[in-house]
């Protein structure tokens, strides 16, 4: 018979969080009486620091949580919410979150995939940088310096304010906060002719874990190089980048039309495999892939979306459209000649039509939404049979559900070397794969058998994206892939998801990280872990 139970033994659990909460209230405590110190009694300091039990901190945190899967009681919240105004506040929370032994999670706007700016395991800080958001356009020099809290909506609008024919080579949705976008690469309509956002980045503003405040000269190539493709989070607190601006016409021409299976939509997809990397680099058109009830009562069919920018007027697009893909049947109808700002406003897909350009300010504009993503490149065009298999699929999960989108490589893409900056998936690719899934239950089992598909799909694809290694894009976090151990990681053990995001650049983002954050200070569950030495030895474990 088993012995009964001590009482020692049954209270133990309870000791044991008892002196962890303490531990973590004594740490939080600490953290907010080293900032006020540290700040030299800062006055503003009530409008930049949200504890638990400040009447705002739940309203705060939740202003900026896009994935609702980790907007449940169950999330771990952070000790203190830090909102600076300027530097000196983010130099105080790196000095006392040290001090305090707080980890620190960066956010600009919330649409990391996996949470990785707000959530943590260990006890942290969240700095939330939504106001340090000013943007300075230099039309003149066509640059701009832009803040990391700033929403790509915002640097569109002012961009828009100062010129008509000037743009920034960034992504779809208004809402991605800069600092997070242009950090991990950053891709959008404009990048078959200007390549990704991060590949016009021309300077930056950043604060190592020493406080250190370096621009480009200052923290050297080695740093910079890295900020530009690996920098959400990894190695310190981008303040703002300086950005190279590009032209674009007075008009460009957008056109969106969708096909169903029924109108031959899947030897469109497939002849658009050999199309859309190869056309002229002034049109990406991107495919919206989603499954969709049927007409007939009961069954789904599969829409795809062609959704398409155009640096020219209409004329001439459907000229080169009538050229290299007349299947697609487009004619003047479909095509509208606007603005360039009044393009990034239809091709978010979030704003009603007709909306004014003002839209882009709203901060919280896109819908939050249960979600899980994932990321795939690929090299060989499908083959009809494929994409009838892909089809099956989509069938298998609720209509409006399951999406892809199929981004065209080609133009610049395929002009860059994979080591240019750390974002590697260049050349060799012939389009980009954001494979996803949507729900709106509050509920576990449903969320898991949404997740299930989205792996499913993923498995299925196996045979059709790129290998050795099986790649991913940073800025689509993916902790299927492989997440680092708590506490310090090694190289080694990094490497298994860290070169599906950056390939051969890994270990040189590795090496830099030893020389800027030798400790390991700011760190993830993704993060690039320190690797000190040529032979590749890591002392980060």
């Amino acid at each position: 018979m088993a012995p009964e139970p001590s009482l020692a033994s049954l209270l133990l659990p309870f000791i044991l969080s008892l002196v962890l909460a303490t531990s973590v209230q004594s740490s939080r405590e600490g953290f907010i009486h080293c900032f006020d110190l540290h700040s030299k009694n800062d006055t503003t300091l009530s409008h930049i620091l949200y504890g638990p039990e400040n009447p705002s901190f739940a309203s705060v945190f939740d202003l900026l949580v896009q994935e609702l899967r980790f907007a449940t009681p169950t999330t771990p919240r952070p000790q203190v919410i830090v909102t600076p105004l300027d530097e000196t506040h983010i130099r105080s929370a790196i000095h006392c979150a040290k001090k305090h032994g707080l980890e620190i999670r960066i956010r600009s706007g919330g649409h990391d995939f996996e949470g990785a700016s707000y959530k943590s395991e260990e006890p942290f800080v969240i700095l939330d940088l939504f106001n340090l958001n000013s943007i300075t356009v230099d039309v003149e020099n066509a640059t701009a310096w832009v803040q990391s809290g700033a929403t790509l909506g915002k640097l569109y609008y002012e961009i828009s304010k100062k010129s008509r024919t000037l743009a920034f080579p960034a992504g779809y949705w208004s809402t991605v906060g800069v600092g997070g976008h242009l950090g991990g690469g950053g891709y959008g309509p404009l990048l078959r002719k200007y390549g990704l956002a991060g590949d016009n980045v021309i300077d930056a503003k950043f604060i190592d874990v020493n406080g250190k405040i370096l621009d480009r000269k200052s923290m050297g190539e080695d740093l910079f190089w890295a900020l530009k493709g690996a920098g959400g989070g990894n190695f310190g607190v981008i303040v703002a980048f300086k950005i190279k601006l590009v032209a674009v016409p007075e008009n460009v021409t957008v056109f969106k039309v969708s096909r169903t299976l029924e109108q031959n939509a899947t030897k469109l997809v497939h002849k658009w495999q050999y199309v859309a990397p190869s056309i002229h680099e002034d049109l990406t058109m991107a495919l919206r892939i989603k499954n969709v009830k049927s007409s007939q009562a009961g069954k789904q069919t599969i829409s795809v979306g062609f959704e398409s920018l155009f640096l020219g007027g209409a004329d001439r697009l459907l000229s080169l459209m009538q050229e290299k893909f007349s299947e697609l049947g487009l004619v003047r109808e479909d095509c509208s000649e606007m603005s360039w700002i009044q393009s990034v406003v239809v091709l978010a897909g979030i704003f009603p039509a007709g909306a004014p350009p003002e839209v882009l300010l709203n901060k919280t504009a896109a819908p939050k939404q249960y979600t899980k993503q994932k990321a795939d490149y690929v090299e060989k065009p499908i083959s009809v049979e494929g994409i009838e298999g892909l089809w099956k699929v989509f069938f298998k999960i609720d209509p409006e559900s399951g999406g892809m989108n199929w981004t065209p490589y080609g133009g610049r893409m395929s002009e860059t070397s994979e080591s240019e900056t750390p974002y590697p998936h260049r050349a060799r690719n012939i389009f980009m794969i954001y494979e996803a899934v949507y729900w709106k239950k509050k509920d576990g089992a449903v969320s898991q058998r949404h997740i299930d598909w989205v792996r499913k799909l993923y498995k299925y694809m196996t045979p059709f994206v790129a290998k050795n290694p099986r790649s991913s894009y940073f800025n689509y976090r993916d902790y299927d892939l492989g997440v680092n151990s708590k506490g310090k990681t090694s190289y080694e053990e990094a490497s298994v998801w860290g070169v599906k995001y950056f390939k051969d650049n890994f270990k040189r983002l590795a090496k830099v990280k030893a020389k800027v954050d030798p400790d390991d200070f700011f760190r993830s569950e993704q993060t690039v872990p320190p690797l000190f030495g040529e032979c590749g030895t890591s002392l980060g474990k």
